[in-house]
């Protein structure tokens, strides 16, 4: 009878040892897969929060894009006035619309890449994505404000281009205008004269002697037409006397005689233009020195 109890509880002892060996095994399975879940969620949640963090950067990022403060204008401007055309900032502004566009290129990467890591982590969150689609409307409406300030710009440049070219037209004819009236103001204020005995004016052809009677009482008086090239130009507006050379001199020419004054300087006399205006009606001056 002994014999077969202690078989039996042999049989036992062997059975419950395997059982617990089956039970302790699957334990620790059990606590490893625990393990490893709690791993997986504490994973999850930290790219939960970095994903949040990440989209809430890229948020504001985007939300400093502001492209009001960079518009530019043309100022009121009449041709004639002597003012220049107001000139914007040109480059200025396409600076600040180059920054707006790498912060916009740099924020669409960022966008890319987090859906990439989503995407590769398993985590499927609708509130993310949501967030994320919203981030991508952003980025859209920002693009086509940037677009819209380009085009100002170029609207803009293609303005100054046009008032640059108007500028330049209305200075080239301000110059043939002014050279014009340089011209004028030379003819009305030139006169030309002619100096020497009566001998040298007469072998010039510029005086001639009329009337008397047999060469007596003879009056020495200007010619008509004579040779420009026996005169010398003068500018009464920049000079306003003729040195004759001479300690005797006497005009024969028709200038008024309120308009000049002969005076003797040094022993030699000179005329002096007292009055320009009446002076330069008669263009011709003939001085006959002695």
């Amino acid at each position: 009878m002994r014999k077969p109890v202690q078989i039996a509880l042999i049989v036992g002892l062997v059975i419950l040892a395997i059982v617990a060996a089956v039970l302790f095994a699957r334990y620790q399975k059990t606590a490893a897969d625990l393990a490893t879940s709690r791993a997986a969620e504490d994973q999850a949640a930290s790219r939960y929060v970095q994903t949040i963090d990440a989209i809430a950067e890229i948020q504001d990022s985007l939300n400093a894009i502001a492209v009001g403060d960079t518009g530019v204008g043309v100022k009121p401007w009449k041709i004639g006035t002597g003012q220049e055309p107001a000139q914007p900032k040109g480059q200025e502004a396409l600076d600040r619309i180059a920054v707006l566009r790498s912060s916009i290129e740099r924020n669409k990467v960022r966008i890319r890449e987090l859906e990439a890591g989503l995407k590769k982590s398993g985590i499927k969150v609708t509130g993310l994505e949501k967030m994320i689609f919203s981030l991508k409307q952003t980025v859209t409406e920002k693009e086509q404000m940037v677009a819209v300030l380009s085009a100002q710009v170029d609207t803009l440049k293609t303005q100054v281009a046009g008032l640059e070219t108007t500028v330049q037209e209305t200075r080239d004819t301000l110059a043939v205008r002014n050279v014009t009236l340089e011209e004028k103001r030379r003819e009305l204020a030139t006169v030309f004269y002619a100096v020497g005995t009566k001998g040298e004016l007469e072998k010039a052809g510029v005086v001639k002697e009329k009337g008397g009677v047999l060469g007596i009482g003879q009056t020495l008086v200007p010619v008509p037409g004579a040779p420009e090239t026996a005169f010398t130009p003068l500018d009464t507006d920049a000079e306003k006397m003729i040195w004759t050379g001479a300690a005797k001199a006497r005009v024969i020419s028709a200038q008024p005689s309120t308009s000049y004054e002969l005076r003797l300087v040094d022993g030699k006399m000179e005329l002096h233009i007292l009055d320009t205006g009446e002076f330069r009606r008669i263009k011709r001056v003939i001085i006959v020195k002695s």
